[in-house]
């Protein structure tokens, strides 16, 4: 049974589409198929089916689920086994949306220049879902949100930068005093149950505001946008730019406002260890760099 065709599997079954799963392996839609199907001879068994504009598992298919992204992930563990003083491998590593053009670009560009033999496969995602995929072992770790309870002992976090809490507005607003425009003018929340909207939420309640709230949006980019178009205000984490391009919008600092961490986290003692804490030493250089060049001082470590 050849591991290739169960990754071409997983492929097909992660990504719900057959062409999806052709355009990551580089590969021709026939070819995925014929895998597939090589696969389910050596099964014998049906892995996969169309179901609407998706493909999705067979009860078959997901009955060996679990066990194929064992053995794919221990063959693909071999190489840094046979080369310990060598990083090789492939990671799988979720981010969350304001780090994707934030800071992957320079992670991946440190990591194609040191590291070259190190494979990083990217999710993007919430905060939660990718810390949940940690957790299942569906990702080996996450640039993400630090989550709003205590990390277990397994596993490991680096805070790579803080994000200070900001009321952003346009402008066209011609009121200067922040609490004042959180009262008055319509309010544009970041959605609550992200872990990075629940530090605008507790800030609201700790200095007793009741904003007119207009609008709940989990995209932080759509907010700005909406607070451009002075469709309201907002309560934002001040994140990494490039924010959308072409706004005028005002960032006005809040006294003694919190702020979020964002950090690499993941866990410890797994197979692929070794390569991991790689990716996260360089997640924390890029970040070094990224933050040098905008004038801050990046976190402690």
């Amino acid at each position: 049974m050849e591991t290739r065709f169960l990754q071409t599997f997983l492929n097909v079954v992660d990504s719900s589409s057959i062409a999806a799963a052709a355009r990551k392996e580089g590969l021709t839609p026939s070819a995925v198929v014929q895998r597939l199907r090589a696969l389910e001879a050596d099964v014998g068994a049906v892995l996969v089916r169309r179901a609407g504009h998706s493909t999705r598992p067979t009860e078959a298919g997901s009955a060996i689920l679990e066990a194929a992204r064992k053995i794919v992930e221990a063959a693909g563990s071999l190489k840094g086994m046979a080369n310990r003083n060598e990083d090789i491998g492939t990671i799988r590593i979720g981010v969350i949306h304001s780090m994707i053009t934030g800071l992957l670009p320079e992670i991946l560009s440190i990591m194609k220049e040191k590291r070259p033999s190190i494979q990083v496969e990217v999710q993007p995602g919430q905060s939660l879902d990718l810390y949940q995929k940690i957790a299942d072992g569906l990702l080996d770790a996450a640039i993400l949100v630090e989550p709003p309870f205590t990390v277990p002992k397994e596993y490991v976090w680096h805070e790579l930068r803080r994000d200070p809490l900001i009321v952003l507005t346009s402008v066209k607003e011609a009121e200067t005093d922040p609490l004042e425009i959180i009262r008055t003018a319509p309010f544009i929340r970041y959605d609550r149950k992200h872990w990075g909207g629940r530090s605008g939420e507790a800030y609201l309640r700790r200095m007793k505001l009741s904003p007119r709230e207009k609008y709940e949006l989990d995209s932080l980019e759509a907010i700005a946008v909406l607070v451009d178009r002075g469709l309201g205000v907002s309560l934002v984490p001040d994140w990494l730019p490039p924010w959308p391009e072409g706004l005028s919008l005002r960032k006005i600092p809040l006294a003694d406002a919190p702020s979020r961490g964002v950090g690499i986290i993941f866990q410890g003692l797994t197979s692929n260890e070794r390569i991991v804490r790689a990716f996260a030493e360089e997640a924390r250089n890029a970040a070094r760099i990224k933050e040098a060049s905008l004038g801050r001082v990046p976190p402690s470590r």
